[in-house]
């Protein structure tokens, strides 16, 4: 699992900078990709980054602002002119459903896949299969915009291998009934428990990943003891008036999220065109005065999940 930056600026592109995209990596987990926000040019970003579009499974929008979302119709459309795509989920605020049905029906496009459409406008569990919990909360923007919490679910044991031959049990097809944790009668008469040879459980893995927010209780509680806390800070601390008349947070204000919500580590994104890249320290040395494990990101930054 790993966070990949498509785009990384706040409202529009600049030399240096596209506009929101970001994508969670799931290829070892589920063989897919999890988009979160699809500014102008994502598809572009991705080609770039060799994602394909073809594993895409959902796509998440934080809210209807066209820098979060003004990719979404290329996206989707060049997808059908690829073969036998696999179904697709899309979550978003209200009006979303509205946006790509208008698009496609103005511009005479199609969709040759299954296209399902989750409007969400209140907190609520959007996600629950065998392996992730997803849930969303509405943020304090000024329209509606919701953050998202990813957690994976706990990871099945290993199996002791090394453990297994010292106890002379033989490779052999009841090595998947032992690692479920039945219990097994080998040849010569022994039974054995497989929950005796279990390894040590793998805890899932937990991340937040918020759209335009000022500080809210919301963004605290989407990120509580969080892995990785994705979180905008649009602006230095010197701009906290004009960032927060704006819906937006700046540098400190995100830094102070990650430290109530005790997140392991905030990666701070959607970053004012006033701001080069040459300036990328002076953000985080900002943000670290109060919460020292900080990183910035940049177009095509990754970071692994471990």
């Amino acid at each position: 699992m790993k966070l990949f930056f498509l785009g990384t600026s706040a409202g529009t592109i600049t030399s240096e900078r596209n506009v929101s995209a970001l994508v969670l990596d799931l290829i070892k987990e589920r063989n897919s990709l999890w988009l979160f926000d699809c500014g102008e040019a994502t598809q572009h970003q991705m080609l770039k980054s060799k994602l394909s579009l073809a594993r895409l499974e959902k796509i998440f929008i934080t809210h209807l602002h066209g820098d979060h979302l003004f990719g979404l119709p290329g996206v989707l459309t060049t997808r059908s002119l690829m073969q036998n795509m696999s179904p697709l989920t899309l979550y978003g605020p209200k009006g979303i459903k509205q946006f790509v049905e208008t698009v496609i029906s103005i511009s005479h496009s199609w969709l040759t896949y299954q296209l399902d459409i989750i409007e969400i406008d209140k907190p609520m569990e959007l996600v629950n299969d065998d392996q992730f919990i997803v849930n969303c909360d509405e943020l304090h923007h000024r329209v509606p915009c919701f953050g998202y919490r990813i957690v994976e679910k706990d990871r099945s044991p290993t199996l002791d291998v090394e453990k297994l031959k010292v106890h002379r049990v033989p490779i052999g097809p009841h090595y998947a009934a032992l690692k479920l944790g039945k219990k097994v009668t080998l040849d010569d008469g022994r039974e054995i428990d497989g929950k005796d040879y279990w390894g040590e459980v793998k805890k899932g893995r937990k991340l937040a990943i918020l759209g335009d927010t000022t500080p809210c209780d919301a963004a605290v509680k989407l990120a509580l003891d969080v892995d990785i806390l994705v979180h905008e800070a649009t602006q230095k601390h010197d701009l906290q008036y004009k960032a927060n008349d704006r819906g937006h947070s700046t540098t400190r204000q995100a830094a102070e999220i990650a430290r109530k919500s005790q997140a392991k580590k905030l990666i701070v994104t959607h970053i004012s065109p006033r701001y080069q890249l040459a300036d990328n320290q002076s953000i985080i040395d900002e943000c670290r005065q109060v919460f020292v494990n900080t990183e910035i990101a940049t177009d095509f930054f990754q970071i692994p999940i471990e």
